[in-house]
């Protein structure tokens, strides 16, 4: 399929995180527990360099549980601090804070002869856009700090916050990367929602959806559309038979493909559909 996901202002990003991270002490990563390696930006560990990363699995209400552990204790034998964090609902983010100080320690500036810290820890939160980093510094500042929604890159700018703890946490706008050696990688990433929807085509990405939900998870897709299987249907005879069973109907009973499209995309993304990890434990060997 055919993505377009670096405009103008992922090169803004890029040279604003280049810029700034000089100026903090860790950084707290972004992925989405439903793709924790695809939504791993390889430009993001060139900007990092040695400074210490904790992994946040954002999402995992939409992600499979067991495989969420499962990543997480994996990255726990990689040496790599990681905790699955629910935003939304406040979960996850003290055990998150208590490893940005862990990671930090030792990254501070302290008077020599006190040895007390001279400043408070600064971390900076980054990652791939629409993976949560303005729904985590509100859950971390307890207001409405930033902007949140279902369009990826409504952060544009750093926004600084300071919590309750003292901690001073700098947010950055979601940065792509311009070229995807995996295909199934730009596939993962449109139907999470991390690339915005003038990077792709609709149908394109519902029909190849529904082929893999059908291959995958076929339970899924009987429970929720009163789906009928046979072998020989291809991906837009099975989005046709989503059509009819949701009402995606135009004049003369006909199904409208792009309105079926969209009904599987927007509840596949909020859970509808179902929980799913589509990155498996083996896709970063």
């Amino acid at each position: 399929m055919s993505i377009h996901w670096f405009p103008g202002h992922m090169a803004k990003a890029r040279r604003l995180l280049e810029d700034n991270i000089k100026l903090v002490d860790a950084v707290i990563e972004l992925r989405d527990a439903r793709v924790p390696f695809a939504s791993a930006n390889p430009l993001l560990a060139e900007i990092v360099g040695d400074k210490p990363v904790v992994i946040a699995l954002t999402k995992p209400d939409l992600a499979d549980d067991r495989a969420t552990r499962k990543f997480a204790a994996t990255f726990a034998i990689e040496g790599i601090a990681c905790v699955a964090v629910n935003a939304r609902e406040n979960r996850g983010t003290k055990e998150l804070m208590a490893l940005v100080e862990t990671v930090a320690e030792g990254r501070v500036p302290r008077d020599k002869a006190k040895g007390v810290a001279l400043r408070p820890v600064r971390v900076m939160i980054a990652g791939i856009p629409n993976v949560g980093k303005s729904s985590l510094m509100n859950s971390l500042s307890g207001r409405a700090a930033a902007k949140t929604g279902a369009t990826p890159g409504l952060t544009r700018t750093k926004q600084w916050i300071t919590l309750k703890s003292g901690i001073e946490v700098l947010d950055t706008p979601g940065l792509l990367w311009p070229r995807m050696d995996k295909g199934d990688v730009a596939f993962k990433l449109a139907v999470t929602g991390a690339i915005g929807e003038g990077g792709f085509d609709s149908l394109e990405l519902a029909v190849q959806l529904i082929m893999f939900l059908a291959a995958e998870y076929p339970a899924a897709l009987t429970e929720r559309y009163k789906m009928e299987f046979t072998p020989e249907l291809s991906g837009e005879q099975l989005l046709t038979q989503l059509g009819k069973r949701r009402g995606c109907l135009v004049s003369g009973g006909e199904v409208d493909l792009n309105r079926a499209a969209d009904t599987l995309l927007s509840e596949f993304r909020s859970g509808k559909v179902g929980r799913f990890t589509l990155d498996k434990d083996t896709d970063n060997v």
